[in-house]
């Protein structure tokens, strides 16, 4: 919790700032160029903790399998459940309510423009993305043969280089959206409602989990319910899990939710493409407030940033709330 608040913190700073000096920033031009650097270094910095991590590389067949099998039906009821709800509450595919189409917003204009041009933006991100993931995760694996003995240093480094990393991304972040200046507005429009979405997805991931609880007998209903629950925080939701002494869950988990936070990178543009802007903030979960914010915010909108972190506010803060209840 005291990284959430650090987070959050970092980013209010920097929508603070940038609130206060919007019109000396605007003439800045490097705040994006930082923040694709950022992506880079952070998907990278990842790959590589995942590829050195003995639980990741040695837990394959049944157990990958089926953690991969509950990832792609929690994202797809995720999906879903945000769909109806925004369709429920009046939101267009592009995030905007519908007394706001009169006027062209941000959002709009981006998408349209990215239609004229192919999404030829996303999909160069998204092969740059891709490369620098799989380098990161072969690199690890290479790694592990070579660090068997430090590899809890290698790792608390790692993790030490993604904090430092999500600092600077969000702080820019943050400093963007003030620079913006639209997302005080946007938020008094659509008001208390924005939390139907984190809802939408709490509910839709738990009815996906409970149905593979159901057709596949690994594991009990209960502790697929308590998987799911994790939400992509797979650095908590297997140690709450295997506290409790559900140690195959608890690997289960771990496998889960790094799933989880990788496909919902490669996801997210085709699901802004075809589906909608808000659903894009069900993909990974509680990973949409940082790594997967500044993702999701390239492939929709700014409009879309204030859905995104605020479901990973939420869900970040149900996790150690709902495994110990369901468990």
């Amino acid at each position: 919790m005291s990284e959430l608040a650090l987070f959050f913190g970092i980013a209010l700073i920097g929508y603070l700032l940038g609130s206060r000096f919007s019109s000396t920033l605007q003439e800045i031009k490097l705040f994006q160029s930082i923040q694709t650097i950022a992506v880079i270094i952070l998907i990278f910095s990842m790959g590589l903790r995942v590829g050195i991590n003995k639980e990741v590389t040695s837990q394959l067949g049944t157990i990958g399998i089926y953690a991969f099998i509950i990832t792609l039906v929690v994202m797809f009821f995720s999906v879903l459940f945000v769909y109806f709800t925004r369709r429920l509450m009046g939101i267009d595919r592009y995030g905007l309510m519908k007394n706001e189409r009169a006027t062209p917003q941000r959002g709009e204009l981006k998408a349209g423009l990215e239609e004229e041009q192919g999404g030829q933006k996303i999909d160069r991100m998204m092969i740059v993305i891709l490369i620098t993931i799989a380098f990161g995760i072969f690199g690890g694996f290479l790694l592990s043969k070579r660090i068997v003995l430090y590899y809890v240093e290698i790792d608390f480094v790692l993790g030490l280089v993604i904090m430092f990393g999500l600092s600077i991304l969000l702080f820019f972040i943050g400093l963007d959206l003030g620079i913006d200046g639209t997302v005080v507005e946007n938020f008094k429009k659509v008001g208390l409602r924005v939390l139907a979405i984190p809802l939408a997805i709490i509910a839709g991931t738990l009815v996906g989990a409970f149905f593979c609880g159901i057709f596949f007998r690994i594991i009990s209903v209960k502790e697929t319910l308590a998987v799911g629950a994790g939400f992509g925080w797979y650095s908590l939701s297997p140690a709450l899990i295997i506290k409790e002494g559900f140690i195959i869950a608890g690997a289960i988990s771990f496998l889960h939710n790094v799933m989880r936070e990788v496909l919902a990178i490669f996801i997210i543009p085709f699901v802004a493409k075809y589906i909608g802007y808000v659903e894009c903030c069900a993909l990974p979960g509680s990973s949409a407030m940082d790594i997967c914010l500044p993702i999701i915010i390239r492939a929709t909108s700014e409009n879309t940033a204030i859905y995104s972190f605020i479901t990973g506010i939420v869900l970040s803060a149900v996790v150690p709330i709902l495994i110990p209840l369901i468990l």
